[in-house]
């Protein structure tokens, strides 16, 4: 016997399916209950998945995503391998360091055209820090040991003649554990996003030393567009479930549309409070920061993928770049029909 619940909900969808055809005839999702692992959430590096999560962009294609946070993207990454999500929010370069690995999986949809890093040196361990040098032995916050903010150290260390054997990297997520590490003096450095940097920046407690919240310093840093945050899954499950990675990508796309265009007062409205960590000022001033480095309609740029494989090989002597097939990474047909629906 329906519910009165399951009934009114039946009764509604009938009638928009008589007063409207399904939009652009939607084919229907191989699987609609989806879950997304993503590490450090609260970032403005996920923000256009908060964002589409809070609109219920995601639900308007049909879908049912269940959202598992993790402490870094190395994190999440393990929850997407080990089969316990179906999908990775996550950094761009893992496709990467995964293709090494004879592990193929699939960015089908760009949140991030910057991978809004930045790294700092404590003013307080370190107030006569001269170069990349004086980091030999010191201790280096990360979102977590393996994720996209350990490898942008990994690279700054290495253009400085540091290994990565070279200092200590310490986890501390993307939130208020990050800024209590920094100022409690339990790291020495921290190579993060914002609004952690940010704040930490703006209260003086570091000096900033490398920085890829803008397309410019992230061109300074990699020498080209680095794409960043994206969503990517097994090359297996794009290739069984392309009607579902088109609803996801779609989801993606809309929400970066409405970004293009959201003032910070919007920001505000949408976002979860806890995301603004105590300090709605700072967290307005990191997101005009990072505003250019969010993706405009989730495609990756044709020399970005190259940018990512020069950068990583260059430390990481597991990755031999003549091995990685870089058309294997990425997908744009999602992103693509995302963005002439959407006119992103």
């Amino acid at each position: 016997m329906l519910n009165r619940r399951t009934f009114t909900v039946a009764a509604a969808l009938g009638a928009a399916a008589i007063g409207a055809p399904l939009v652009h005839g939607q084919p229907k999702l191989e699987k609609s209950k989806i879950s997304i692992a993503v590490g450090g959430k609260a970032a403005f590096y996920y923000l256009p998945l908060t964002i589409s999560e809070q609109l219920g962009y995601f639900q308007a294609e049909g879908l049912e995503v269940e959202i598992s946070d993790f402490a870094g993207g190395s994190r999440a990454l393990q929850a997407v391998v080990g089969g316990s999500a179906d999908v990775c929010s996550g950094a761009f370069e893992h496709t990467i360091n995964l293709q090494a690995k004879n592990q193929y999986f699939q960015s089908f949809v760009l949140q991030g055209r910057a991978p809004q890093i930045a790294i700092g040196v404590s003013t307080k361990n370190m107030p006569a820090y001269g170069g990349v040098a004086d980091l030999k032995g010191k201790k280096i916050g990360v979102s977590a040991p393996g994720s996209s903010t350990n490898m942008v150290a990994n690279l700054v260390l290495s253009r400085g003649g540091l290994k990565a054997s070279d200092v200590s990297y310490i986890g501390v997520g993307v939130a208020a554990g990050a800024l209590t590490a920094l100022r409690s003096g339990q790291i020495d450095a921290i190579s993060n996003t914002d609004p952690v940097m940010t704040m930490l920046e703006q209260k003086g407690d570091v000096k900033i030393i490398s920085d890829t919240r803008t397309l410019k310093g992230t061109q300074d840093v990699f020498g080209g567009l680095m794409p960043a945050a994206c969503l990517y899954a097994s090359s297996e499950f794009v290739q069984k479930h392309p009607n579902t990675c088109q609803a996801l990508a779609n989801a993606i796309v809309h929400g970066l549309k409405w970004l293009q265009t959201a003032g910070p007062g919007d920001i505000i409205k949408t976002v979860p409070e806890t995301y603004l960590l105590g300090d709605r000022a700072l967290y307005l001033a990191s997101f005009d920061k990072v505003r250019e480095a969010i993706a405009t309609d989730g495609i990756v740029p044709a020399d970005g993928p190259k940018t990512a494989l020069n950068a990583i090989a260059s430390f990481d002597p597991t990755v031999k770049a003549d091995k990685i097939d870089l058309s294997k990474l990425y997908t744009n047909e999602f992103a693509r029909r995302a963005k002439d629906r959407f006119k992103a």
